[in-house]
């Protein structure tokens, strides 16, 4: 079967279009016809050797992507052929609190992931998709739609009333602005263009924010809340916009930290942490069982992911290099 793998070094120019021998399940596993992947920051880093030893070569990227049941091994029940399914990115957590046990493999390194035409998989670990969803659109569920989901909706708590701040227009910042508007709060939404933020107006955010054109965005967010601060941030930027989030949310309020975009290392005020009694909290991914919860949310609001640009699958190298770009608005994604 064609994969495109990694074998020779990481960089993009080392994406390479091979042959794997044809894969069987064995006893509790599926066997997957894939139809469709989706590209998350994770991904980028991966293909360029952003996690060091942690990933051993050969390698086949991608975290996220869509299948078709065509066979199952012995002792399969959870799923049938015919279904619809997306493997989880912790194939090993199920449901609970996170444990290192729980957390030790996860797809697209150091476990081969789904940019491939058929894989092998735990039937444990695939959860079916909504049947109103495209193949691209179900493919953007297993990382970047349910880590908005866990910030959202599992870990945040966030409902009717309450003030989001989302930051940028990729696939986490747009599933959170939609969760966060089903769950009925408001959203401020953040870009570096107006162009975008039009666009987010159109999914429903309730104010925007040209963090370029207004650096100190933090005062923004305080005078559009009547100088209390926002109830909830998703943070996704990073080192550069950490401090200012922390500024910018309410005495008692949540700082969902998910992105390193602009860094990893940032330096800010403690106290304003300790003595306006905030939350900053870590958010990778979720479990299984946050993935059925979250797909039982979109089938009912009928939500649709925004998908950018979809490649094809012999054109992936191009997908990682439109992503590398960062001018898309939603998730690129490759059909199959």
């Amino acid at each position: 079967m064609e994969v495109w793998q990694l074998t020779s070094g990481f960089a993009l120019d080392k994406l390479e279009l091979g042959e794997r021998p044809d894969a069987e399940p064995g006893p509790g596993e599926v066997l997957l016809e894939m139809r469709a992947a989706s590209l998350n920051y994770r991904d980028l880093l991966t293909v360029r050797g952003g996690y060091g030893p942690r990933n051993t070569l050969p390698l086949i990227p991608l975290s996220d992507g869509v299948g078709e049941v065509v066979a199952t091994g012995a002792g399969v029940e959870r799923v049938a052929v015919g279904d619809r399914v997306a493997p989880t990115f912790f194939p090993e957590w199920i449901g609970g609190d996170p444990t290192q046990a729980k957390f030790r493999t996860t797809l697209g390194g150091p476990l081969d992931g789904v940019l491939r035409r058929r894989m092998c998989i735990a039937a444990d670990a695939v959860v079916r998709v909504p049947e109103h969803l495209s193949d691209a659109e179900a493919a953007c569920l297993p990382c970047a739609g349910l880590t908005a989901w866990s910030a959202i909706a599992t870990l945040g708590r966030v409902g009717p009333g309450d003030v989001v701040l989302v930051q940028g227009t990729g696939g986490v910042a747009l599933f959170a602005l939609q969760f966060a508007k089903i769950a009925g709060a408001s959203v401020i939404l953040t870009s570096s263009r107006d162009d975008k933020l039009a666009r987010g107006r159109q999914l429903g955010a309730d104010a925007v924010i040209n963090y370029r054109t207004t650096p100190e965005w933090d005062k923004a967010v305080k005078a559009l809340t009547g100088g209390a601060g926002c109830d909830h941030v998703v943070e996704l930027g990073g080192a550069e916009s950490l401090a200012r989030s922390v500024r910018a949310v309410r005495i008692g309020g949540v700082i969902s930290l998910i992105g390193v975009l602009s860094g990893a290392d940032a330096t800010f005020a403690l106290p304003l942490v300790v003595m306006r009694n905030l939350r900053l909290q870590g958010v990778t991914v979720g479990s299984r069982d946050g993935f059925e919860a979250m797909c039982r949310a979109i089938a009912t609001h009928r939500l649709h992911p925004v998908v950018d640009r979809v490649f094809r699958f012999k054109d992936a190298p191009k997908a990682f290099a439109a992503f590398a770009e960062g001018r898309h608005f939603g998730k690129i994604c490759i059909g199959y």
